[in-house]
């Protein structure tokens, strides 16, 4: 990933103060009424042109624009002008540009550490009006995604490209091993396992039994569920940090010591391309990667639920789809005609089975193509199983502006440099302590 060049603290202060929330038309625009008989009918009406914003590449790149295609060819009054514009951080860096000189998207793609920020500066659109003239039935999300977007009982964010952590191992690595076709249940297993997955070139290692990607990679979020392992945790919901916390210090000791105790795992920038290439045994990594792993791997590869230490812990991650509140009124409800389509059980079905993210609707696990998919690839099948499991991340790295970076960045001073774990996360307490203030005392003037 590229590096941030714009802090989350920056967005907080920087965004327009003027940006408000529109006011949302309650049902959809009327239809004409027929030309009498004998009379010619009025021309068509141009149809209505609406700006998505997103962050896509590769397949995953492939596989939404295919999703406005079919949206597009579908709906002759709405039209869908769809524009990448980088990586989650890049695009939620523009869309803040865009928003202060008034060009911004009617819809952008969010990713789940940046839609709260917009939601604080007021430049998200309320949804609730809109769902319901939509007639779009909540109940069929999955819970613990939708629910993600809500405060105060009322939803500003749609789940769309969800994600959650899975454990990746190469099943030809595994049985030159000895190993059982499965993955570890417990860290405790996979300490024993792992010396036996090692592969030397003299004194280097040419396969690690296990790597961690870097801060730009997301190590913050694999980490969350580990610390939830443990038994520790990042913060609080209302920004108490537990970085100090014994348990939280001994998760992070767990990863220090893979890298340089026990020598059986390695820090690398691209964990991905190592596991395709055959440069790590096994990885966590998101369910979004499975696309682009499927495509590329020359082997068999397997997934597995997270290990569990003394709990089982598992996140959810990934982004969904907002609609800014500059948008038109009369605009709006197109907008979330788009949004609805986008996470609709048929194009949840296309989407997951091309790129790997999780399918937001429950009903989308009994359609017959789905089922089909479970049988011939029964590695995603394992991510649903897991969904049930997981939970929203800790405010400190989804809510604290920069807080992703903040941790990553010390996580990386521990799996790299090898630095005293109680120290680092002391030091990253105190710039998370520091950091959530702003968010409180928004938090407070928005929400009382």
């Amino acid at each position: 990933m590229l590096e941030k060049t714009l802090s989350r603290r920056t967005l907080l202060k920087g965004m327009t103060a003027g940006v408000g929330v529109m006011a949302l038309a309650g049902c959809a625009a009327p239809v004409a009424p027929a030309a009498p008989q004998g009379q010619a009918a009025a021309p068509a009406a141009q149809a209505l042109t609406l700006v998505l914003w997103s962050s896509f590449t590769g397949k995953n790149g492939e596989a939404e624009t295919e999703v406005v295609r079919r949206f597009n060819e579908s709906h002759s009054d709405i039209q869908i002008d769809y524009q990448f514009q980088g990586s989650y951080e890049e695009t939620a860096q523009k869309v803040t540009a865009a928003l202060q000189a008034g060009t911004a998207p009617d819809i952008s793609l969010l990713s789940d550490v940046w839609w709260f920020k917009f939601y604080l500066n007021r430049a998200l659109a309320p949804l609730d009006d809109l769902l319901e003239a939509e007639q779009v039935d909540l109940a069929d999300y999955q819970d613990s995604l939708i629910n993600e977007g809500v405060r105060q009982g009322v939803h500003y964010w749609i789940p769309f490209a969800r994600s959650t952590p899975l454990f990746y191992y190469n099943k030809e690595k595994w049985a030159a091993a000895g190993l059982p076709d499965r993955g570890p249940k417990t860290w405790d297993e996979f300490m024993e396992w792992a010396p036996t997955l090692v592969e030397m070139e003299g004194s280097e290692m040419k396969t690690a039994a296990f790597s961690h990607p870097d801060g730009a990679s997301y190590i913050a979020w694999l980490f969350q569920p580990v610390t939830w392992q443990w038994g520790g945790k990042y913060s609080d919901p209302d920004f108490t940090m537990h970085m100090t916390d014994e348990l939280t210090v001994a998760a992070g000791q767990f990863y220090k010591d893979t890298v340089h105790t026990y020598k059986w795992a390695r820090p690398t920038k691209d964990m991905g391309a190592d596991f395709i290439g055959g440069l790590t045994a096994a990885a966590m990594m998101s369910t979004g990667s499975m696309g682009g792993i499927k495509a590329n791997a020359q082997f068999e590869f397997g997934t597995a639920f997270l290990p569990e230490k003394d709990n089982f812990g598992c996140c959810t991650g990934g982004a969904g789809l907002a609609i800014l509140a500059r948008t038109p009124a009369e605009k709006q409800p197109a907008a979330m005609t788009y949004v609805a389509f986008a996470s609709s059980p048929e194009i949840q079905s296309f989407w997951a089975q091309n790129t790997g993210y999780m399918p937001v609707r429950k009903s989308v696990l009994d359609l017959p193509e789905m089922q089909a998919y479970f049988e011939e690839f029964p590695q995603f099948k394992t991510a649903v199983e897991q969904l049930p499991l997981t939970q929203p991340q800790d405010s400190a790295r989804v809510f604290v502006p920069n807080g992703d970076q903040i941790i990553g960045k010390g996580l990386e001073r521990i799996t790299v440099q090898s630095e005293e774990v109680a120290t680092v996360f002391a030091e990253v307490q105190a710039t998370l302590e520091s950091e959530a203030q702003p968010v409180v005392e928004a938090l407070r003037a928005i929400e009382g």
